[in-house]
């Protein structure tokens, strides 16, 4: 049963959005290239929407107990993973050049999955996706996305297979992040003659 939905616009930035139970964001150390969501953190899911910025909608669902599929045809096969949520309250920040931007509405109470009973302490979430436009780039892509979350103990992901391409990919986002900063300082010599200059 579903115990509270909300949805809402979203405008994402380049490098998608964060979702989860901890706002202390970083950029991830590895991004999912060749799947939608994959882990940020143990608490925070990464998402890669096809849209590089612009508007997005999206439906958050917390249910007391594993949902059905969605009928829908409309939508990607869907994506699971399991996030630590010891605190009840979802996170959510899009995440652009070096920054990263609270997207929860304002108008909005903040969502809550219940506690078990047992005390679980982990949420599995589920990923659909719909876009009208699949190539990415700026602008309104008719994106939508639906995420469900219910407690649940960890349990393997779901994801689809991922190519050589996507592996190479995340290799050189993974070397990038481990290389230090470039120093882009130059320092230019000044030339003093001891002359005074009238103003």
């Amino acid at each position: 049963m579903v115990l509270r939905e909300v949805t809402f616009t979203v405008d994402v930035g380049e490098h998608g959005y964060l979702i989860g139970f901890d706002d202390d964001y970083d950029f991830p150390r590895q991004m999912p290239f060749g799947w939608r969501c994959g882990p940020a953190t143990e608490t925070l899911a990464v998402v890669l929407p096809t849209t590089d910025t612009g508007p997005l909608q999206m439906t958050v669902q917390v249910h007391d107990a594993p949902p059905s599929p969605e009928a829908d045809d409309g939508w990607e096969p869907p994506e699971e993973m399991s996030l630590l949520a010891d605190v009840p309250a979802l996170c959510l920040a899009t995440v652009g050049q070096g920054d990263f931007w609270d997207a929860w509405p304002v108008e909005e109470a903040p969502l809550e999955v219940p506690a078990l009973a047992e005390g679980g302490d982990w949420v599995r979430m589920r990923l659909y996706c719909h876009t009208d436009d699949p190539n990415p780039g700026i602008g309104d892509h008719g994106e939508r996305h639906l995420i469900q979350l219910w407690r649940a103990p960890a349990t393997d992901p779901v994801h689809p297979p991922f190519s050589d391409e996507d592996r190479q990919a995340r290799a050189q986002y993974a070397a990038d992040m481990a290389s230090p900063i470039e120093d882009y300082t130059t320092e230019y010599p000044t030339h003093y003659s001891g002359e005074r200059l009238d103003p």
